[in-house]
């Protein structure tokens, strides 16, 4: 590839995880080999607006988007010439062309096809799952559903509408504690990063625990709880994914919450995770049926659950997930031999094949 090749790294979004995206595109763009590469930036702001020319960091200081500079763009729908477009009649570099867009957004209307959805319109190349891989991977009754065909181990769960339990919560507490029992875990069907997730040890606590995730889905998992390591595997690729060797995460809080995620340094990873060498390549195949379940593209994190006797639990995938200094996904890759920026460089890579490929497909048609 050479400098021709000119790069869109998109931010920010309108989901929960606002704030971690900004985090993740400052570690992208650090890594980017932008001797290679013409890097130009869209944030997107909480409300919706797309704006050319933010810097994540400066953004996430501030609270707010700061540079004066920065102009509000749209997506031009053509098919033929996917760009970009100032909606102040201002020139924007390269009039708004592009090869690929990096978007490194996370949860709802940024990893769930929504956004992805928009780029196959435009017919405009981006990384990572397509629009089936990207909402079947966010929504965890659906994904579970996958799994299960797949014939993934998971550990038991019910789905409830927040519509069912405010109708008719007493059935639906009492089927919980029966039929899942203390503790449990209580899960929006649509978010991740772990916002809006609770352990329940009672009544009260399930109680509290629903209404918490309630705010941010209209659906809602919940799960046994397995005493379990909490094990997790980097998927790479398309066609032929690899798995990378598998990381342990020591959480700092009851659990690996967002704050243990983002902001506690305390929780530790372990890397590579001290496990049998028959147990690794059970993670690691499991990892790859998995994305292929849910048919992610480029990039993926399969978390698990390992028992003190080996047995394994698929507890979910993320298809974009964290970028962080302190995230897994690219501390997976870099103990399996790529460091970073090899690996922003595949996942670029990635992306140009599959559009490819797809555009390929269209005109065979």
């Amino acid at each position: 590839m050479s400098m021709s090749h000119t790069i869109i790294v998109i931010f920010g979004g309108q989901s929960g995880e606002h704030e971690v995206s900004l985090v993740s595109a400052q570690s992208v763009l650090k890594a980017i080999d932008q001797s290679r590469f013409n890097v130009e930036t869209i944030g997107i702001s909480k409300e919706g607006k797309w704006y050319w020319g933010i810097d994540p960091r400066k953004w996430e200081e501030s609270g707010s988007i700061v540079d004066s500079k920065a102009m509000q763009v749209t997506l031009v729908h053509d098919p033929s010439a996917p760009r970009f477009i100032s909606l102040s009649k201002t020139d924007l570099p390269n009039q708004g062309k592009f090869d690929l867009i990096f978007p490194i957004l996370h949860g709802p209307f940024g990893e769930d096809g929504t956004i992805q959805g928009l780029f196959e319109m435009a017919n405009a190349p981006y990384v990572g799952s397509g629009v089936l891989g990207g909402s079947l991977g966010m929504d965890k009754d659906r994904m579970k559903a996958v799994f299960s065909t797949a014939g993934l181990p998971m550990a038991k769960s019910i789905t409830v509408l927040r519509s069912q339990y405010k109708t008719d919560a007493e059935p639906i507490l009492y089927r919980i504690e029966t039929e899942l029992g203390y503790p449990c875990f209580i899960k929006p069907a649509n978010l991740g990063s772990s916002v809006g997730i609770s352990k329940a040890s009672n009544r009260e606590e399930l109680k509290a625990s629903i209404e918490l995730a309630s705010c941010y889905d209209r659906k809602l998992v919940i799960e046994e709880n397995i005493v379990g390591r909490e094990i997790e595997v980097a998927v790479l690729g398309n066609e032929s994914p690899e798995a990378s060797v598998p990381g342990e995460i020591l959480p700092a809080h009851d659990f690996y919450d967002y704050e243990a995620k983002y902001l506690d340094t305390g929780s530790r990873l372990l890397i590579p995770a001290p496990l049998e060498e028959k147990t690794i390549k059970e993670l690691q195949t499991m990892a790859v049926k998995a994305f292929q379940a849910v048919e992610a593209s480029g990039l993926s994190r399969v978390d698990f659950f390992v028992t003190a006797d080996q047995k394994i639990y698929v507890n979910e995938i993320n298809t974009m997930p964290g970028f962080t200094q302190i995230s897994m996904y690219p501390k997976l890759w870099d103990a399996t031999g790529i460091p970073y920026t090899e690996l922003v460089d595949r996942l670029i890579t990635l992306g140009l094949e599959r559009y490819k490929d797809l555009r390929n497909r269209r005109i065979s048609r």
